[in-house]
């Protein structure tokens, strides 16, 4: 079954939900005080939060020593590959992944997705050449797909809705201290044990968080079968999908290869990019996506649309920071600190009790704190104005998208039927990559349209280097405003009740 052909009616609140071992109807009142810490999940909270971290350390790390392994495999040619080639596996994995857990539960796919996971590592951190590297990288994008998807559908099956939102506000903390720590730690080991070991280092963990919750994730499956709440496992993957999210990968690949060539030569594969594209993403996602359908497509579109906007705003931040600002690159980066820290805040403050009667409103409030902090960091382009403003601006995004990317997720479990949580889950994740696709390469359009591809060279000017940054974080604001005003769609109005005769 598709996302769009769910049996469970999008407008029903999450209250209302069938089956779900956290609503008052159902457990006892020691099962109701029980939280995400406590005996029953414990164990299970542990490896889960483990994982994430273990994802995070390494997208933080990986930053810093990717220039270093550039230069010493002679393939700065092949840069930005190394980044979009986990980009790209990832989109395809995340469908199979939903796919897979639907079909045969979240275990095998997650188990699965670390192991591949460390085997990119290994492949990346001993290559003798770029392109042996960039394909570990490629690896390393199938498993983080895996894994992800896998870890939102373990969440949804193991954890009583009440719990959900903290189990996803500990995802967010997850990585607030490698986005603190990451680079510092990576950095040193570049400088002084080498690049590889920044690879090399993390499998050594993975076995950590495998032996903490397998018992844990077994004894709930075994739960599932024993009550029938799971689907019979089966190995009838939707091809369909699976072939859909090929074409969105292949798509999604020439259209970030056209956008870094920008030239005569670049018009082919962008249109052959947008060709596979389009049609293959409006199939993968629930119908009414792009048209802000009330509900679980509304609830898939802002997903995308806020990850978007925050991280194409932050990705040109730095180099706003050192070409206009003229700070050090540690500086710079520093900037942007105070944003990890304010989104687990409001990832941890949407995880409140009460935050569940008022999910609608803390989305709307995310997206207008991401707008003002967007704009906000702006200022930082008025030689006036001291650039801390920054860091100020960041922390109100941080917290915005905390709430924002959170709830988003608690809806979208609520949403969705047991049966349809891993497909839904990979969309919801899809369109959080095709969001980071989309509008950082329309920032990277803007930026070089508007002069300031050359920043750092002799013959740019002050004035065209400003002006691009200043449409970007423009556009960027007018989007999260937009997103904040598309977030009424997420209810769904309840049906007029029937007229009977007299």
């Amino acid at each position: 079954m598709t996302p769009a052909s769910s049996p469970l009616r999008a407008d029903r609140r999450p209250d209302d939900l069938p089956g779900d071992p956290g609503t008052a109807t159902t457990g006892s009142a020691a099962e109701q005080e029980h939280g995400v810490l406590s005996g029953p999940y414990r164990a299970l909270t542990l490896g889960i939060v483990s994982v994430v971290l273990l994802i995070a350390f390494e997208a933080t790390a990986v930053n810093t020593a990717m220039p270093v392994a550039a230069q010493r495999l002679h393939g700065l040619g092949l840069y930005a590959f190394a980044f979009s080639g986990y980009f790209t596996t990832s989109l395809f994995a995340m469908v199979v992944s939903g796919e897979w857990c639907d079909k045969r539960g979240p275990l095998a796919p997650l188990f699965t997705g670390i192991a591949v996971f460390g085997a990119g590592l290994l492949v990346a951190g001993t290559a003798v050449n770029m392109w042996v590297f960039v394909a570990g990288r490629a690896v390393q994008g199938l498993g983080g797909g895996l894994v992800i998807v896998a870890l939102y559908v373990v969440v949804g099956r193991a954890f009583p809705e009440r719990l959900r939102p903290s189990v996803f506000a500990a995802f967010s903390a997850s990585w607030v201290l490698p986005s603190i720590i990451g680079p510092v730690v990576s950095g040193a080991v570049t400088e002084h044990l080498g690049w590889r070991w920044v690879f090399l280092a993390i499998p050594a963990f993975i076995l950590l968080p495998l032996a903490v919750m397998a018992p844990a994730l077994r004894r709930v499956e075994r739960a599932e079968r024993e009550r029938g709440a799971a689907a019979p496992p089966s190995w009838n993957l939707d091809r369909r999908r699976i072939l859909l999210a090929l074409a969105v990968s292949a798509g999604a690949g020439l259209l970030q290869y056209a956008g870094q060539r920008l030239d005569a030569v670049a018009l082919l594969p962008a249109l052959a990019g947008a060709a596979l594209l389009g049609p293959a993403i409006a199939r993968l996602l629930p119908a009414g996506t792009f048209r802000a359908a009330r509900g679980l497509p509304t609830v898939i579109l802002l997903r995308g649309v806020a990850a978007g906007a925050f991280f194409a705003a932050e990705a040109f931040i730095p180099l706003m920071l050192v070409t206009q600002r003229h700070l050090s690159p540690t500086l710079a980066g520093l900037s942007l600190t105070s944003g990890g820290l304010s989104w687990a805040a409001g990832s941890w403050l949407q995880g409140r009790p009460w935050a569940g009667r008022h999910r609608h409103g803390l989305i709307r409030a995310g997206f207008l704190l991401t707008a003002v902090a967007i704009a906000g960091a702006a200022l930082a382009l008025v030689p006036g104005v001291p650039p801390v403003v920054v860091a100020v601006a960041w922390m109100l995004g941080g917290g915005g998208m905390g709430l924002t990317i959170a709830s988003v997720s608690v809806l979208m479990m609520s949403l969705s039927a047991p049966d349809e949580a891993g497909a839904n889950s990979a969309s919801l994740q899809v369109s959080d990559a095709l969001g980071n696709i989309l509008l950082v390469g329309l920032a990277g359009v803007l930026f070089s349209a508007l002069g300031g591809a050359a920043v750092g060279h002799a013959t740019t000017t002050a004035t065209g280097s400003t002006a691009g940054f200043g449409v970007i974080f423009a556009v960027m604001t007018a989007i999260a405003l937009l997103g904040a005003a598309t977030s009424g769609r997420i209810r769904v109005p309840a049906p007029a009740p029937e007229l009977t005769s007299a």
